[in-house]
């Protein structure tokens, strides 16, 4: 039962989607704390409020509607949104186009040491009419 969950861990894809959410709590943290550390305070800075609980913000009935918070954290979700976009989803896409009009790069041909393995091979393992040698079918 433990081998089976490790062999599961231990899968590229449950790997990388692991990495994947940490990355993105770590950036998403770095970003609300850059737009609360000079954002907020520059939009309550041009919002001419010299109280720091209602700059960029108003009071109605005792409460304070903060409105500084709110574009704050619009701003907040733009920055991860495009950073999202513009470094995983625009280059998959990319990607599955070329893709899907062929043009991924075809492998490489082998090298002259794995064409010599399979010669040996071949001569070891002696004539076999039911399949065709490569070099024959190049003649003719």
């Amino acid at each position: 039962m433990l081998r089976g969950f490790k062999d599961f861990i231990m899968r590229g894809n449950v790997v990388d989607l692991a990495v994947g959410i940490v990355i993105g709590a770590a950036f998403t943290a770095l970003v609300t704390q850059l737009t609360e550390s000079f954002l907020k305070p520059l939009i309550k800075l041009m919002s001419g409020g010299k109280d720091p609980v209602t700059a960029g913000g108003w009071r109605v009935g005792g409460q304070v509607f903060d409105w500084a918070s709110f574009i704050n954290a619009v701003i907040n979700f733009l920055i991860v949104a495009a950073a999202l976009y513009f470094l995983v989803v625009l280059p998959m896409n990319k990607l599955a186009e070329r893709r899907a009009r062929g043009h991924e790069p075809k492998p490489k041909a082998p090298s002259e040491e794995i064409l010599l393995l399979r010669e040996i091979r071949d001569a070891l393992a002696g004539p076999r009419p039911e399949v065709a040698h490569p070099d024959d079918r190049s003649r003719s």
